[in-house]
């Protein structure tokens, strides 16, 4: 269930919006209907965003991840992301992120949760 949830929650994380470094703190939870919490994870990230190009921006960020199971002990992980930005015109947006959060605070590939993201934005 926690890792499940993590991959499903990075994938939910967007890009910063300006070149430079940068902190980022956000959270996710995921609840059963209004009222019955299931799932919460805390991410408090510095990062680094980069220009690669005129209209292409590169980043990376990464810190600990605080995970909250309902009735369960909040546990400690490692959690980053690396993505690309690039507007290929005035009203379109494409992006690529691929991020990671740890088990057990491992690196080890073969329990790694890794999430991707891929999409566009349109604007009207």
């Amino acid at each position: 269930m926690k890792s499940f949830f993590a991959a499903g929650a990075l994938l939910a994380l967007s890009a910063p919006a300006f070149a430079g470094p940068y902190a980022n703190i956000e959270n996710n939870a995921q609840w059963i209907g209004i009222d019955e919490f299931q799932v919460g994870l805390t991410e408090v990230h510095a990062g680094y965003e980069l220009q690669a190009g005129e209209d292409v921006a590169v980043y990376v960020q990464a810190g600990p991840a605080f995970i909250h199971i309902e009735d369960e002990d909040t546990e400690t992980e490692v959690s980053g992301k690396i993505g690309i930005v690039a507007e290929v015109s005035t009203n379109v947006e494409l992006y690529g992120e691929v991020a990671f959060i740890t088990e057990d605070q491992a690196f080890e590939l073969d329990t790694l949760a890794l999430g991707t993201k891929i999409g566009g934005t349109f604007r009207f």
